[in-house]
């Protein structure tokens, strides 16, 4: 660890991200911050960033992606009884699983979340009909996976027990949500066009205990139920419905949210965009790129660089080539049938041939994904927790044995 302006830096990372921290910090309700090992530039606030604020909180800091997080749960299955069938397992997750915008399943739909009143005071319920669509809306995407890095993963552990792991947060919700309190906090419309969202952008802060703070924690919180229903739902559907097991353990965390917590004797609000929650004890599912190992670690007792964290970790491994660097320029346009597909108007530095090559040498049964989440576009998941010391232990090495992702052909404005 090393400290940049008086903010603890785990890890090496380009100028642009350490300078997007920096920035970040020097609101004057800051009162602490710090980088992980896998942080990158994200929009207002780096990927991998924490920070603490004395009675506020930054809409655009916890990101469009209210709550994305991650869930994985332990079966009663061994990886011999899986294995040598993985092929059509991977299928049917593929097949069954609904990733990119709308969810397949009725079930979710049915979910009790959409009867609590939150959702009559979030900025839109007093538009009426407008209201009644937008939570039809949210309906629909429940139980939805999403595209970008987001993922249903099928593990083999250290001892040959198998486990089901997901990576998704709360989709369009936490994106009306993020956009709509922007839009307030700069005195526009909810529904507005939001000006830009540029990775120089300032991070929006709002001051709690007035209205729109008020109403800004309560929407987030509804989305952070969202997301967890969601991957509770994904869970329950690989590892009961299509491998037939039961669930015997889980852990389940937000990387992209805000917690009122304590540090250093002081109540302040933690905002954590690409971080996982690591207090002493507390367990965390971290996963890697496509064909690397993920981890499950826990929070270590009495690490000496705990508290600079601001008790967090990394949430992944960290991108070193944004999508774009990766897989090519793409123009999605809208074909005959009304769908969009994309038109490559510039190459990627990764092939699909590269791409292919790291994850049959990995023995990963793999289905979909594009070359922007190739493991060659990520850090390796070992050397950025190698970054955080004694901070964190790990109690469980996870081997993909199968990896579904949304097919690059998919369009989803909600993957970030």
């Amino acid at each position: 660890m090393n400290l940049v302006d008086g903010i603890p830096v785990f890890g090496e990372h380009d100028d642009k991200t350490v300078g997007q921290i920096r920035r970040t910090a020097e609101h004057a309700s800051v009162v602490g911050a710090a980088l992980m090992a896998d942080g990158h530039l994200g929009y207002a606030m780096p990927i991998g960033g924490v920070v603490a604020y004395d009675g506020a909180v930054s809409p655009n800091g916890v990101g469009f992606d209210i709550s994305c997080g991650n869930k994985a749960v332990l079966t009663d299955l061994t990886a011999d009884q899986v294995r040598s069938d993985i092929p059509r397992i991977m299928d049917r997750v593929f097949s069954e699983v609904s990733f990119g915008i709308g969810s397949k399943s009725e079930g979710a739909r049915d979910h009790a979340l959409f009867d609590d009143p939150r959702w009559d005071a979030l900025p839109w319920a007093d538009t009426g009909k407008k209201a009644a669509v937008l939570r039809d809306k949210f309906r629909s995407q429940l139980g939805s996976v999403g595209s970008g890095n987001h993922y249903v993963d099928i593990f083999e552990d250290e001892q040959g027990r198998v486990w089901v792991g997901v990576h998704f947060g709360s989709r369009g919700l936490g994106h009306t949500i993020c956009t709509s309190f922007m839009n307030l906090a700069k005195g526009m419309k909810w529904d507005d066009r939001p000006r830009g969202e540029s990775m120089e952008e300032a991070p929006t802060v709002i001051q709690l205990n007035t209205a729109l703070g008020d109403d800004y924690w309560a929407s987030m919180e509804l989305a952070g139920e969202f997301a967890y229903a969601g991957r509770d739902f994904v869970c329950e559907q690989v590892a009961t419905g299509i491998l037939g097991g039961n669930i015997t353990d889980e852990i389940h965390n937000h990387h992209n949210y805000a917690w009122k917590e304590t540090h250093n004797g002081q109540d302040v609000v933690v905002v954590r965009k690409g971080a996982t929650p690591a207090f002493p004890g507390q367990r965390g599912f971290v996963g890697g790129s496509m064909g690397d190992d993920a981890v499950i670690v826990e929070g270590a007792e009495g690490a000496s660089e705990q508290a600079a964290s601001l008790f967090s970790t990394v949430h992944g491994a960290g991108r070193v080539m944004s999508r774009t660097q990766a897989a090519g320029k793409v123009k999605w346009r809208r074909g005959p049938d009304g769908k969009k597909r994309p038109e490559r108007v510039q190459e990627g530095r990764i092939s699909q041939a590269d791409m292919r090559a790291w994850v049959d040498r990995k023995g990963v049964e793999l289905r979909g994904a594009g070359t922007d989440e190739a493991p060659q576009a990520y850090r390796r998941l070992d050397d950025v927790l190698r970054e955080h010391g004694d901070t964190i232990k790990v109690l469980h090495r996870l081997r993909p044995m199968g990896v579904a992702m949304a097919g690059a052909d998919v369009f989803d404005p909600y993957k970030d």
